[in-house]
């Protein structure tokens, strides 16, 4: 692209700190016009149409997430169009791309390659930028080219929650056709996409909920059942659909956790053995037990964070194979409506991702 066209500033959604007098800690989401950086060779300028919200972006302006970098741009989900490149004769250029979500985990089976390495886009240091922009500066080799079936708001769904969701479900787990899966806490980002990702498996899939709508929901997207983790016997009410589906004996493959805590004691009973917990998120307790009757069994507790650049590129080729659709709560206009988002995630009854569109009306200077 021509470098006149190339815009010399965008706004940016930036973390900015509260007063040390603010109680409780809730930091500041500031819109601000900032210079664009010159390409460099390996670089190109993404023109964002949209970026979606985590959960991370909210626990940023709660002080509750570690490495924040104040001053810096939220967001780790966005899709949009690369609109210039350091090379003019750069094969990505106007092609429809999302930004990787990640930095340090390229293809290493187990963990990062480098412990300390792995950091996540938005609010910190590693990398520093994020996607909350209406335009963005990244290296060319962290983009991927976006699923022809899907929009930019629908990609933008996808990154952060489809890594989480890929590695949980199959890399760790190893969902596979006809087996039963248990999904906790149905209705966030990654829980509905390992959901989708399991069924297009041909798992059975099983969700929990404290939402009796949220599994209807479910349910109308494929699920087999659910219950509400708000009963304190939900486990038996989970035996009786099991029964009801596969028969008296039948059990829970992995379950794909979210929550922590009791998770495994309350699904001891129903978990086959060899049957693995993967967790992938704590959110009602930061710790989990695990006792010696899970032990006699030969039952796995897994830890899961995101994933590698592999199994991104792994989990975007199975996303459009099988042309799933990210699920999407709520679609915003502008990075001017951000604050309704953090809203609508603190509030927590979304089901499916918050999404913010970039529109044209801002006055970005060319």
């Amino acid at each position: 692209m021509m470098a006149s066209r190339i815009p010399e500033s965008t706004r940016a959604l930036v973390i900015k700190k509260c007063s040390a007098e603010a109680t409780p800690v809730y930091h500041h989401a500031v819109l601000e016009t900032r210079p664009l950086q010159q390409l460099k060779q390996g670089e190109v300028l993404v023109k964002m149409g949209a970026v979606s919200f985590n959960h991370r972006d909210l626990w940023i302006r709660l002080g509750q997430y570690p490495g924040i970098n104040f001053g810096s741009a939220f967001g780790a989900d966005g899709a949009g169009t690369v609109i210039a490149s350091a090379d003019s004769n750069d094969a990505l250029l106007n092609k429809r791309v999302f930004l990787t979500p990640m930095r340090g985990w390229e293809s290493k089976p187990d963990a990062p390659e480098t412990e300390g390495s792995f950091g996540i886009l938005g609010g910190g240091r590693n990398p520093p930028l994020g996607t909350f922009s209406e335009y963005v500066v990244v290296e060319r080799n962290q983009v991927i080219r976006s699923p022809d079936h899907l929009d930019d708001i629908q990609v933008s769904a996808w990154p952060l929650g489809g890594l989480t969701a890929w590695r949980a479900a199959i890399v760790n787990a190893e969902a596979s056709k006809d087996q039963n899966i248990l999904i906790t806490g149905i209705g966030g980002g990654v829980a509905l996409l390992a959901m989708q990702i399991c069924l297009a498996r041909g798992a059975n899939v099983y969700v929990t909920s404290g939402s009796e709508e949220k599994i209807r929901k479910a349910t109308a997207l494929g699920a087999k059942g659910g219950v509400n983790y708000k009963l304190k016997d939900w486990p038996s009410h989970l035996v009786a659909l099991l029964a009801k589906n596969s028969g008296k004996s039948a059990k829970i493959d992995a379950v794909l956790d979210s929550g922590g805590g009791d998770i495994i004691t309350r699904v001891n009973s129903i978990l086959k053995q060899g049957g693995k917990v993967v967790v992938y998120g704590m959110t009602a307790n930061p710790q989990i037990k695990f006792t010696m009757r899970e032990v006699l069994k030969n039952q796995r507790l897994i830890g899961s964070t995101m994933g590698s650049l592999k199994d991104l590129a792994d989990a975007t080729t199975f996303m459009s194979e099988h042309r799933i659709v990210p699920v999407v709560s709520h679609v915003l206009e502008g990075l001017e409506a951000a604050e309704e988002g953090f809203e609508l995630m603190k509030r927590g009854d979304q089901f499916g991702k918050i999404v913010i569109r970039i529109n044209d009306k801002a006055k970005t200077k060319l």
